[in-house]
């Protein structure tokens, strides 16, 4: 039997890894970002503190369980997270903590209008 050859990896699939935002993990990290400026919009309630340095913006996302159960808080959080990196692919940002927190609207929101409502969101923060 042959042995298996790994895949070429192809160059033009490949992500960039230009601009990656890092990930907001703890309670105390979600509590800072919330003395922040906020803007609710539509879809989504964007929490925004900036910090003293360059480095990428590092994101959090949080749904309550008032949206619905787990599934659904867990689905309403992935439309989050690609509606952000979306937006954030054309216009990066540097040196913010972001938390975005996922409303029931959010659920039933046409995508479009999920990332266009983000942009408005970081647009009252000064952001964009």
């Amino acid at each position: 039997m042959p042995a298996l050859k790994p895949a070429p990896i192809d160059p033009v699939a490949a992500p960039c890894s230009a601009y990656k935002p890092n990930r907001l993990t703890r309670r105390a990290e979600f509590l800072r970002a919330a003395a922040g400026k906020k803007a609710a919009v539509g879809g989504v309630v964007l929490q925004a503190l900036t910090r003293d340095d360059q480095a990428p913006a590092r994101l959090g996302f949080t749904v309550t369980r008032k949206v619905g159960n787990a599934v659904v808080r867990n689905r309403t959080r992935r439309r989050l997270k690609e509606a952000v990196r979306l937006v954030l692919r054309d216009k990066p940002i540097f040196g913010v903590d972001l938390v975005l927190i996922g409303r029931n609207s959010t659920r039933g929101r046409e995508f479009l209008e999920l990332q266009a409502d983000i942009k408005r969101a970081l647009d009252r923060v000064g952001l964009i």
